[in-house]
């Protein structure tokens, strides 16, 4: 061989010893780190592929006059040989000490595989070759990361979709589990506007951030205009609500009724959806608002679920009690509000006035001193009436 060529000379011998510095890599790894003797063998078996890909790569990099490829075409080189799952189970950070060792044995060994007067270049080479590698590994994280990433995106929306359609069966159920919902504690469903000119990565992350502080979990997902957010293991709709809130567009929230678990998530959505139609019939609404707490306007908007409430859970309770309280409420609005107007209407005391106004408050939650809770029992008043009148 020509004298008058060390780069061909040097990658002839670099060539010979490439398995031996393959080996030599891999005989370092199992005695310096830890997590590699902690493999399973097929994962160890990868491992050795890629020693033997990064030598084979650096040796044909140098005698192509160490001209510098693509990143990409140097990961494919390198990596290539193993699975994609591989980024699952080596780390980053274990990559780096991986290529760091390997280059590290490639260097250390030169002194004796080449001639003196070849082994200073090469020992240059390698430097620049590790530094070119160390930038292709964190490409090749970073393409993992991302397409998982844009995986779970497509999946979380896929969970909320089937939410929302009231689809929620073992499958979606598995889905949710594999973007990180726990299925811990009572589920509610928060919809508002979608915020304008952020990216919904980001937004989907600070929810999920606000919630993890917490305690809770969180799927988001982006419809038409809406923002949509599953929050699970909360103790306090309304202050779950407040925890996200932030991260709506403005304009009204509406947090649906917490119900015990993702598959009955649909029944907190459907009411969440019904307060969000009806929302804009109570400007002053708090922020964000309980689909509960927007009975009235749903019922003039039409939903039929807020009027079987309305007829069910406040009439029916007050009807049944005792005649005295439906008798006692219709007269406290017809006198204003009144106590004693009341009690003259009645020909009771107002004291007895005021204990059957109690039980009403007992029975249903509602106050009627109250002005919401005031508009609230009335309309269930008249829905009852209606309801009975039909019968």
């Amino acid at each position: 061989m020509s004298t008058k060529d060390p780069r061909r000379r040097a990658t002839t011998q670099l060539r010979r010893a490439s398995g031996r510095l393959s080996t030599a890599a891999t005989t370092r790894m199992d005695a310096e780190l830890p997590w590699f003797a902690a493999l399973s063998a097929e994962a160890r078996s990868y491992v050795g592929l890629i020693v033997q890909a990064g030598v084979k790569s650096f040796v044909d990099w140098y005698a192509d006059s160490g001209s510098t490829p693509p990143a990409s075409q140097l990961a494919s080189a390198v990596f290539g040989a193993a699975p994609r799952a591989m980024a699952g189970v080596i780390s980053l950070e274990q990559t780096v000490d991986l290529v760091r060792l390997s280059i590290d044995v490639v260097e250390h060994s030169l002194d004796d595989v080449l001639p003196p007067e070849d082994a200073a270049d090469v020992h240059a080479a390698v430097l620049r070759y590790g530094r070119e590698l160390a930038f292709a590994t964190a490409e090749v994280y970073a393409r993992a990361a991302e397409m998982r990433g844009a995986w779970d995106a497509r999946l979380e929306a896929l969970v909320v979709d089937s939410v929302l359609r009231d689809e929620t069966d073992e499958a979606v159920l598995s889905r949710a589990s594999a973007v990180g919902w726990s299925a811990r504690g009572d589920v509610a469903v928060i919809l508002g506007a979608a915020p304008e000119g952020q990216s919904e990565a980001g937004v989907f992350d600070a929810v999920r951030r606000a919630a993890r502080d917490v305690g809770m979990d969180a799927l988001c997902a982006v419809q038409g205009h809406l923002l949509v957010v599953i929050l699970g293991g909360i103790s306090d709709a309304e202050k779950a609500g407040k925890r996200v809130v932030e991260f709506f567009d403005g304009g009204p929230v509406v947090i649906g009724p917490v119900v015990p678990d993702l598959g009955h998530a649909h029944v907190s959505a459907a009411s969440a959806q019904a307060g969000l139609r009806a929302a804009a019939g109570w400007p002053d609404a708090p922020r964000p608002v309980c689909s509960g707490d927007l009975l009235p306007e749903r019922v003039l908007a039409g939903d039929p679920t807020a009027l079987e409430h309305m007829v069910g859970q406040i009439y029916r309770p007050l009807a049944d009690a005792r005649g005295t309280l439906v008798e006692t409420l219709t007269a406290y609005f017809a006198n204003g509000g009144g106590i004693e107007a009341t009690s003259r209407a009645l020909f009771v005391h107002a004291n007895t006035v005021r204990y059957r106004l109690g039980q009403v408050a007992d029975l249903t939650g509602l106050t009627p001193g109250q002005p919401r809770d005031a508009l609230t029992l009335q309309i269930a008043l008249a829905l009852g009436r209606q309801e009975e009148t039909r019968l």
